[in-house]
């Protein structure tokens, strides 16, 4: 039973913009503040952005503040993540779920490469 289902990647040049989308289902989506996370080749994964259950909060990590916004859809229960000024840094497989622990099963992620 395929619960998270992430969007959007793809390969875009340094200074693009791409926008990611997540579809959860119910049992995740409702009432749970939110999160994308990103892993690089040969890194840890690392929580990008969360968002709470009504959008009241946004949280960034430092490397992405002013170019991410992490935004949701609570009737389509989906969350998006647009990623603006795009570096080479950026370059990672995006994933979504709860924002913490614990996790439901992840998603296959989806690619994002930044590159010229």
């Amino acid at each position: 039973q395929v619960q998270l289902v992430e969007s959007g990647g793809g390969l875009v040049q340094p200074g693009g913009s791409l926008r990611l989308s997540c579809a959860a289902s119910r049992s995740i989506f409702m009432f749970n503040a939110m999160g994308w996370f990103r892993q690089a080749p040969g890194k840890e994964r690392e929580l990008v952005a969360t968002i709470s259950s009504g959008s009241t909060t946004k949280n960034y990590v430092d490397s992405v503040k002013g170019r991410f916004t992490i935004s949701r859809d609570n009737v389509k229960m989906t969350v998006y993540l647009q990623m603006n000024s795009l570096k080479p840094e950026d370059t990672a497989v995006y994933y979504c779920n709860k924002n913490a622990a614990p996790f439901a099963s992840w998603g296959q992620g989806t690619q994002v490469t930044v590159s010229s």
